[in-house]
């Protein structure tokens, strides 16, 4: 039986490729478990600074898988409930991941596909990429991958496509917000290279430790608590192994051991 992920690496950079290409990389329990699971190692690998997610064949994600689908449709609530709740748990711990993430899209990215995608911290797709959140179709809503999609591409955005279910192309995903990219197919992943080249670059520390920040950020709270916990991060950064390395080795006009290490 055919893996429905492969786990691949090239010394600090992982690629995590959906592989069921028949059916368009769609989302099924087994899938869901295979990449949570391989996230959560990943999370442990100290070797690992990026993670690339990418999908094989013609398709990123084209969403749920159908036969899945059924099966669901015949199931209990509460086995619903059990099953949203693991998809739950895939999109969390790819947002909270530890480790800079880099979405490379192609082809069709739907419903949960779309969720991948607006979980990672970087996303470059080709002018072909389509996408949409077509739960609503069904009488359905992106109820599980909201809060990412949401954070994407803004509220009023979500509004109208987790209402209409409207295909959407590259041009829109850029302009909304969930694509930070649109290049050439031939170009993708010399693009995908860039910013892993970009990430390399800087403090392994500092780059897993940004999307806490942002989120920390983000979600508000009372203005002095903020400046009093930024100003403690910064000040345990300046101190650190890593950031000491990083200020001498800028003072000492050097590249920092992080590099090419």
């Amino acid at each position: 039986m055919t893996a429905p992920l492969l786990s691949l690496r090239d010394g600090p950079i992982a690629r995590l490729r959906l592989n069921r290409p028949t059916l368009h990389n769609a989302f099924d329990a087994t899938l869901i478990a295979a990449l949570t699971g391989a996230l959560d190692n990943l999370a442990r690998d100290e070797a690992v600074r990026v993670v690339v997610l990418e999908g094989d064949g013609a398709s990123f994600s084209a969403g749920a898988d159908l036969n899945w689908m059924r099966g669901m449709a015949a199931a209990s609530e509460e086995d619903n409930r059990t099953d949203s709740l693991a998809l739950a748990r895939l999109m969390r711990t790819l947002d909270e991941l530890p480790k800079p993430t880099i979405a490379r899209v192609h082809g069709a990215a739907f419903g949960g596909g779309v969720g991948l995608v607006a979980c990672c911290d970087i996303a470059i797709g080709t002018p072909e990429a389509k996408f949409g959140l077509t739960e609503s179709k069904l009488g359905l809503l992106p109820a599980v991958i909201s809060p990412y999609v949401i954070e994407a591409i803004g509220a009023r955005e979500a509004r109208r496509w987790f209402a209409t279910a409207e295909i959407f192309d590259a041009a829109e995903a850029l302009r909304i917000g969930l694509l930070h990219q649109v290049v050439p197919a031939d170009d993708l992943d010399e693009a995908v290279l860039r910013q892993i080249g970009l990430l390399l670059k800087a403090g392994p520390v500092a780059t897993a430790s940004a999307k806490a920040l942002v989120r920390r950020v983000a979600a508000g709270g009372p203005r002095d608590t903020l400046d009093a916990d930024n100003a403690a991060l910064i000040a345990r950064l300046r101190v650190s192994p890593e950031g000491q390395e990083g200020l001498g080795a800028f003072l000492d006009k050097r590249k920092p051991t992080w590099i090419d290490a």
